[in-house]
Protein backbone atom coordinates (compact mmCIF):
# COMPACT_ATOMS: atom_id res chain seq x y z
CA UNK A 1 0.00 0.00 0.00
CA UNK A 2 1.41 3.34 -1.05
CA UNK A 3 0.24 6.20 1.13
CA UNK A 4 0.57 9.51 -0.64
CA UNK A 5 0.60 12.67 1.38
CA UNK A 6 0.46 16.29 0.33
CA UNK A 7 -0.45 19.61 1.88
CA UNK A 8 -4.14 20.41 2.04
CA UNK A 9 -5.83 23.54 0.74
CA UNK A 10 -7.29 24.61 4.06
CA UNK A 11 -5.53 27.18 6.22
CA UNK A 12 -6.34 28.62 9.62
CA UNK A 13 -5.20 31.93 11.04
CA UNK A 14 -5.90 34.58 13.65
CA UNK A 15 -5.96 38.20 12.48
CA UNK A 16 -5.21 41.37 14.44
CA UNK A 17 -7.80 44.12 14.29
CA UNK A 18 -5.43 47.06 13.95
CA UNK A 19 -8.31 49.51 14.40
CA UNK A 20 -8.58 48.52 18.07
CA UNK A 21 -6.20 49.40 20.88
CA UNK A 22 -3.70 48.06 21.81
CA UNK A 23 -3.44 46.17 18.49
CA UNK A 24 -2.85 49.44 16.66
CA UNK A 25 0.67 49.31 18.11
CA UNK A 26 2.99 47.25 15.90
CA UNK A 27 5.14 46.31 18.91
CA UNK A 28 2.10 44.79 20.61
CA UNK A 29 1.40 42.70 17.52
CA UNK A 30 5.02 41.57 17.35
CA UNK A 31 5.04 40.58 21.03
CA UNK A 32 1.84 38.59 20.64
CA UNK A 33 3.13 36.83 17.51
CA UNK A 34 6.33 35.80 19.29
CA UNK A 35 4.34 34.56 22.30
CA UNK A 36 2.29 32.06 20.27
CA UNK A 37 3.74 28.53 20.27
CA UNK A 38 2.48 27.39 16.88
CA UNK A 39 4.29 24.00 16.84
CA UNK A 40 2.61 23.14 20.16
CA UNK A 41 -0.80 24.09 18.73
CA UNK A 42 -0.21 21.94 15.64
CA UNK A 43 0.78 18.99 17.83
CA UNK A 44 -2.16 19.38 20.22
CA UNK A 45 -4.89 20.14 17.66
CA UNK A 46 -3.75 18.35 14.51
CA UNK A 47 -1.60 15.64 16.20
CA UNK A 48 1.43 16.77 14.25
CA UNK A 49 -0.15 16.38 10.82
CA UNK A 50 -0.30 20.10 10.04
CA UNK A 51 2.43 22.57 9.22
CA UNK A 52 3.05 26.19 10.09
CA UNK A 53 1.58 28.68 7.66
CA UNK A 54 3.61 31.68 6.57
CA UNK A 55 1.15 32.90 3.93
CA UNK A 56 -2.57 33.28 3.55
CA UNK A 57 -2.25 30.76 0.69
CA UNK A 58 -1.28 27.09 1.25
CA UNK A 59 2.09 25.85 -0.11
CA UNK A 60 0.54 24.08 -3.11
CA UNK A 61 -1.31 27.17 -4.29
CA UNK A 62 0.04 29.59 -6.88
CA UNK A 63 1.06 32.83 -5.22
CA UNK A 64 2.45 31.19 -2.08
CA UNK A 65 5.79 32.77 -1.18
CA UNK A 66 8.09 30.25 0.48
CA UNK A 67 10.75 32.92 1.07
CA UNK A 68 8.69 34.77 3.67
CA UNK A 69 10.25 34.44 7.14
CA UNK A 70 7.82 33.31 9.80
CA UNK A 71 7.76 34.95 13.23
CA UNK A 72 9.49 32.47 15.53
CA UNK A 73 8.17 31.37 18.91
CA UNK A 74 10.39 33.46 21.15
CA UNK A 75 8.97 33.95 24.67
CA UNK A 76 12.14 35.71 25.91
CA UNK A 77 11.95 38.26 23.11
CA UNK A 78 8.21 38.60 23.68
CA UNK A 79 8.90 39.30 27.35
CA UNK A 80 11.42 42.07 26.60
CA UNK A 81 9.17 43.59 23.96
CA UNK A 82 6.12 43.45 26.25
CA UNK A 83 8.13 45.13 29.01
CA UNK A 84 9.30 47.89 26.66
CA UNK A 85 5.68 48.54 25.61
CA UNK A 86 4.61 48.64 29.26
CA UNK A 87 7.38 51.03 30.31
CA UNK A 88 7.54 53.38 27.32
CA UNK A 89 4.81 56.06 27.31
CA UNK A 90 3.33 56.88 23.92
CA UNK A 91 2.37 60.42 24.88
CA UNK A 92 3.11 63.03 27.53
CA UNK A 93 6.30 64.46 26.02
CA UNK A 94 6.42 68.19 25.22
CA UNK A 95 8.83 70.46 23.40
CA UNK A 96 10.21 73.64 24.91
CA UNK A 97 9.03 75.67 21.91
CA UNK A 98 5.49 74.31 22.39
CA UNK A 99 5.36 74.40 26.17
CA UNK A 100 1.81 74.75 27.57
CA UNK A 101 0.89 78.23 28.83
CA UNK A 102 0.38 76.88 32.33
CA UNK A 103 4.04 75.84 32.54
CA UNK A 104 5.36 78.90 30.70
CA UNK A 105 4.41 81.03 33.71
CA UNK A 106 6.58 78.96 36.06
CA UNK A 107 10.28 79.16 36.90
CA UNK A 108 11.82 76.20 35.07
CA UNK A 109 14.77 74.23 36.33
CA UNK A 110 16.43 71.05 35.06
CA UNK A 111 17.83 68.67 37.68
CA UNK A 112 20.09 65.68 37.11
CA UNK A 113 20.15 62.16 38.49
CA UNK A 114 22.87 59.85 37.15
CA UNK A 115 22.48 60.10 33.34
CA UNK A 116 18.91 61.39 33.59
CA UNK A 117 17.63 64.94 33.42
CA UNK A 118 14.27 65.91 34.80
CA UNK A 119 12.31 69.14 34.68
CA UNK A 120 10.70 71.08 37.51
CA UNK A 121 8.36 74.09 37.44
CA UNK A 122 8.01 76.51 40.35
CA UNK A 123 5.32 79.04 41.19
CA UNK A 124 6.80 81.08 44.04
CA UNK A 125 4.92 81.63 47.28
CA UNK A 126 5.90 81.44 50.95
CA UNK A 127 8.40 79.08 52.56
CA UNK A 128 5.99 76.12 52.66
CA UNK A 129 6.24 73.96 49.56
CA UNK A 130 3.77 71.70 47.75
CA UNK A 131 5.23 69.15 45.30
CA UNK A 132 2.93 67.94 42.49
CA UNK A 133 3.52 64.48 41.02
CA UNK A 134 1.64 63.57 37.81
CA UNK A 135 0.85 60.13 36.43
CA UNK A 136 1.37 57.96 33.33
CA UNK A 137 1.39 59.53 29.84
CA UNK A 138 0.92 63.00 31.28
CA UNK A 139 3.15 65.89 32.36
CA UNK A 140 3.22 68.79 34.81
CA UNK A 141 0.58 70.68 32.80
CA UNK A 142 -2.10 68.24 34.06
CA UNK A 143 -2.27 70.46 37.18
CA UNK A 144 -3.68 73.40 35.19
CA UNK A 145 -7.10 73.20 36.87
CA UNK A 146 -5.63 72.48 40.30
CA UNK A 147 -3.17 75.37 40.44
CA UNK A 148 -5.68 78.22 41.02
CA UNK A 149 -6.88 76.50 44.19
CA UNK A 150 -3.41 75.67 45.45
CA UNK A 151 -2.23 79.24 44.90
CA UNK A 152 -4.88 80.37 47.40
CA UNK A 153 -2.79 78.74 50.14
CA UNK A 154 0.05 81.19 49.50
CA UNK A 155 2.50 78.27 49.44
CA UNK A 156 5.23 77.71 46.86
CA UNK A 157 4.09 75.14 44.31
CA UNK A 158 6.49 72.89 42.43
CA UNK A 159 5.54 70.39 39.72
CA UNK A 160 7.82 67.74 38.26
CA UNK A 161 7.94 65.94 34.90
CA UNK A 162 8.30 62.18 35.34
CA UNK A 163 10.94 60.11 33.51
CA UNK A 164 10.19 60.04 29.74
CA UNK A 165 7.44 62.65 30.20
CA UNK A 166 7.19 66.39 29.62
CA UNK A 167 10.64 67.91 29.24
CA UNK A 168 12.37 65.16 31.23
CA UNK A 169 14.80 62.85 29.43
CA UNK A 170 14.58 59.17 28.59
CA UNK A 171 12.19 56.73 26.96
CA UNK A 172 11.48 54.42 29.91
CA UNK A 173 9.21 55.07 32.88
CA UNK A 174 9.02 53.03 36.06
CA UNK A 175 8.03 53.77 39.66
CA UNK A 176 11.47 53.09 41.23
CA UNK A 177 13.14 55.59 38.86
CA UNK A 178 10.36 58.13 39.44
CA UNK A 179 10.96 57.70 43.16
CA UNK A 180 14.64 58.55 42.70
CA UNK A 181 13.65 61.73 40.85
CA UNK A 182 11.30 62.65 43.69
CA UNK A 183 13.96 62.10 46.33
CA UNK A 184 16.34 64.48 44.51
CA UNK A 185 13.55 67.06 44.28
CA UNK A 186 12.67 66.68 47.96
CA UNK A 187 16.27 67.15 49.08
CA UNK A 188 16.47 70.32 47.02
CA UNK A 189 13.06 71.94 47.56
CA UNK A 190 12.07 70.57 51.01
CA UNK A 191 8.32 70.21 50.33
CA UNK A 192 5.88 69.80 53.23
CA UNK A 193 3.07 68.40 51.08
CA UNK A 194 2.98 65.80 48.28
CA UNK A 195 0.06 65.59 45.86
CA UNK A 196 0.18 62.64 43.47
CA UNK A 197 -2.20 61.62 40.69
CA UNK A 198 -2.50 58.05 39.42
CA UNK A 199 0.87 56.24 39.29
CA UNK A 200 2.42 59.47 40.61
CA UNK A 201 0.49 58.87 43.82
CA UNK A 202 1.85 55.32 44.03
CA UNK A 203 5.37 56.75 43.61
CA UNK A 204 4.74 59.18 46.48
CA UNK A 205 3.82 56.32 48.80
CA UNK A 206 6.77 54.17 47.73
CA UNK A 207 9.03 57.19 48.26
CA UNK A 208 7.97 57.41 51.91
CA UNK A 209 8.89 53.76 52.38
CA UNK A 210 12.22 53.80 50.57
CA UNK A 211 13.29 57.23 51.83
CA UNK A 212 11.47 57.88 55.13
CA UNK A 213 11.28 61.65 55.37
CA UNK A 214 9.96 63.72 58.26
CA UNK A 215 9.83 66.83 56.05
CA UNK A 216 6.60 65.60 54.46
CA UNK A 217 3.63 66.39 56.70
CA UNK A 218 0.68 65.72 54.40
CA UNK A 219 -0.05 63.50 51.41
CA UNK A 220 -2.86 63.70 48.85
CA UNK A 221 -3.52 60.71 46.56
CA UNK A 222 -5.81 61.15 43.55
CA UNK A 223 -6.91 58.04 41.66
CA UNK A 224 -3.76 56.19 42.71
CA UNK A 225 -3.20 52.43 42.22
CA UNK A 226 -2.21 50.45 45.28
CA UNK A 227 -0.91 47.13 43.96
CA UNK A 228 1.72 46.91 41.22
CA UNK A 229 0.75 43.29 40.65
CA UNK A 230 -2.77 44.32 39.64
CA UNK A 231 -1.42 46.86 37.15
CA UNK A 232 0.79 44.20 35.58
CA UNK A 233 -2.00 41.61 35.58
CA UNK A 234 -4.34 44.00 33.79
CA UNK A 235 -1.66 44.76 31.22
CA UNK A 236 -0.88 41.08 30.65
CA UNK A 237 -4.59 40.31 30.33
CA UNK A 238 -5.04 43.19 27.87
CA UNK A 239 -2.31 41.71 25.65
CA UNK A 240 -3.59 38.14 26.16
CA UNK A 241 -0.05 36.96 26.93
CA UNK A 242 0.23 33.25 27.72
CA UNK A 243 1.28 31.88 31.12
CA UNK A 244 4.91 31.37 30.16
CA UNK A 245 5.39 34.95 28.93
CA UNK A 246 3.40 36.23 31.91
CA UNK A 247 5.74 34.42 34.32
CA UNK A 248 8.82 35.63 32.44
CA UNK A 249 7.59 39.24 32.53
CA UNK A 250 6.78 39.16 36.25
CA UNK A 251 10.23 37.68 36.90
CA UNK A 252 11.81 40.45 34.80
CA UNK A 253 10.30 43.09 37.06
CA UNK A 254 11.52 41.33 40.16
CA UNK A 255 15.03 40.87 38.75
CA UNK A 256 15.31 44.39 37.33
CA UNK A 257 14.13 46.22 40.44
CA UNK A 258 14.86 43.66 43.15
CA UNK A 259 11.24 43.99 44.25
CA UNK A 260 8.83 41.19 45.08
CA UNK A 261 5.74 42.02 43.03
CA UNK A 262 3.43 40.67 45.74
CA UNK A 263 4.98 42.98 48.33
CA UNK A 264 4.72 46.13 46.18
CA UNK A 265 1.43 47.17 47.73
CA UNK A 266 0.44 50.71 48.67
CA UNK A 267 -1.94 49.30 51.26
CA UNK A 268 0.93 47.45 52.96
CA UNK A 269 3.28 50.43 52.69
CA UNK A 270 0.63 52.74 54.16
CA UNK A 271 0.36 50.68 57.33
CA UNK A 272 3.81 51.93 58.35
CA UNK A 273 3.11 55.60 57.56
CA UNK A 274 1.60 58.03 60.06
CA UNK A 275 1.44 61.25 58.02
CA UNK A 276 -1.96 62.87 57.44
CA UNK A 277 -3.34 61.61 54.14
CA UNK A 278 -6.28 62.43 51.90
CA UNK A 279 -7.29 59.77 49.38
CA UNK A 280 -9.78 60.62 46.61
CA UNK A 281 -11.04 58.05 44.12
CA UNK A 282 -13.94 57.98 41.70
CA UNK A 283 -16.35 55.06 41.57
CA UNK A 284 -16.44 55.43 37.77
CA UNK A 285 -12.66 55.38 37.32
CA UNK A 286 -12.03 53.16 34.28
CA UNK A 287 -8.23 53.43 34.50
CA UNK A 288 -7.57 52.57 38.15
CA UNK A 289 -10.30 50.57 39.89
CA UNK A 290 -12.14 52.22 42.79
CA UNK A 291 -11.08 49.30 45.01
CA UNK A 292 -7.47 50.50 44.76
CA UNK A 293 -8.40 53.74 46.52
CA UNK A 294 -10.24 51.81 49.23
CA UNK A 295 -7.08 49.79 49.86
CA UNK A 296 -5.15 52.99 50.59
CA UNK A 297 -7.96 54.20 52.86
CA UNK A 298 -7.76 50.91 54.75
CA UNK A 299 -3.96 51.03 55.06
CA UNK A 300 -3.26 54.56 56.29
CA UNK A 301 -3.63 55.27 60.00
CA UNK A 302 -4.57 58.94 59.66
CA UNK A 303 -6.65 59.18 56.49
CA UNK A 304 -9.54 61.11 54.97
CA UNK A 305 -11.24 59.18 52.16
CA UNK A 306 -13.31 61.01 49.55
CA UNK A 307 -15.51 58.98 47.23
CA UNK A 308 -16.50 60.83 44.06
CA UNK A 309 -18.81 60.00 41.18
CA UNK A 310 -18.81 60.88 37.46
CA UNK A 311 -15.34 62.48 37.63
CA UNK A 312 -13.50 59.52 36.12
CA UNK A 313 -9.76 59.14 36.48
CA UNK A 314 -8.86 62.82 36.03
CA UNK A 315 -10.75 63.89 39.19
CA UNK A 316 -11.18 67.53 38.13
CA UNK A 317 -13.90 69.12 40.22
CA UNK A 318 -14.40 72.45 42.01
CA UNK A 319 -16.02 70.61 44.91
CA UNK A 320 -13.13 68.18 45.26
CA UNK A 321 -10.52 70.93 44.99
CA UNK A 322 -12.31 72.86 47.74
CA UNK A 323 -12.12 69.81 50.01
CA UNK A 324 -8.43 69.33 49.20
CA UNK A 325 -7.79 72.99 49.96
CA UNK A 326 -9.54 72.64 53.34
CA UNK A 327 -7.43 69.54 54.09
CA UNK A 328 -4.19 71.39 53.29
CA UNK A 329 -5.07 74.34 55.47
CA UNK A 330 -6.23 72.43 58.54
CA UNK A 331 -3.77 71.97 61.38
Amino acid sequence: VNVMEKSGLNIGFLAFNTQKKPLDNVKVRQALAMAVNKPAIIEAVFHGSGQQAKNLLPPTQWGNNANIEDTPYAPEKAKHLAYSIFSQPRKGKILQENIPKTLATAIQETLEYQHHKFQTYTWKGNDEVILLVHGWESNASRWKKTLPYLKKTGKTIIAIDAPAHGLSSGKEFNVPLYTEFLEIAIQKYKPHILIGHSIGGAACVYLQVKYPNTIIKKLVLLGAPSDLKNILQNYIQMLSLNKKVKTLMLNKFQDKFNININDFSGEKFAQNLSLKTLVAHDVNDKIVAFEEGKKFAKGFKNVTFIETSQLGHSLHSDELYTKILAFLEEA
